[in-house]
C-alpha cells in the first residue's frame, strides 16, 4: 500500500469532509491518512465499500449512483470531480 504523509494545504469542501469521514469509517483508518490521489483500493476499498457509499450519498444527499462509481472514479480526487459535474443542482456551492 502506498504511505500517504497527504496533508490538505486549503480547508475541506462539505463534501470532501463528508467523503474523508465515511471512508474512513469503512476502512478504519483516520481520515486524515487517506490521500485523495492514492485508488481507493490500496486502502481496501472493495464491493462493500462501493455499495454502501452509494447508499450513503442516497441517504445523505438524495443522488442515487451507480454501483460503480467507485471504479468509474477511483479516488476521493476523482470522486470530487464527478460528483458536482454530475449533480450540479445538489453539490452547488450554497446548496447546503
Amino acid at each position: 500500500m502506498t504511505a500517504s504523509t497527504h496533508r490538505p494545504t486549503a480547508p475541506r469542501t462539505l463534501l470532501e469532509q463528508w467523503l474523508l469521514d465515511r471512508l474512513a469509517d469503512y476502512l478504519h483508518r483516520p481520515a486524515e491518512t487517506i490521500d485523495p490521489t492514492v485508488p481507493l483500493a490500496e486502502y481496501g476499498a472493495d464491493s462493500v465499500v462501493a455499495l454502501s457509499l452509494c447508499g450513503d450519498l442516497e441517504d445523505e444527499w438524495g443522488v442515487e449512483t451507480d454501483p460503480t462509481l467507485l471504479w468509474d472514479h477511483p479516488t476521493v480526487a476523482r470522486l470530487l470531480a464527478h460528483l458536482p459535474a454530475a449533480y450540479a443542482d445538489v453539490f452547488a456551492p450554497g446548496a447546503r
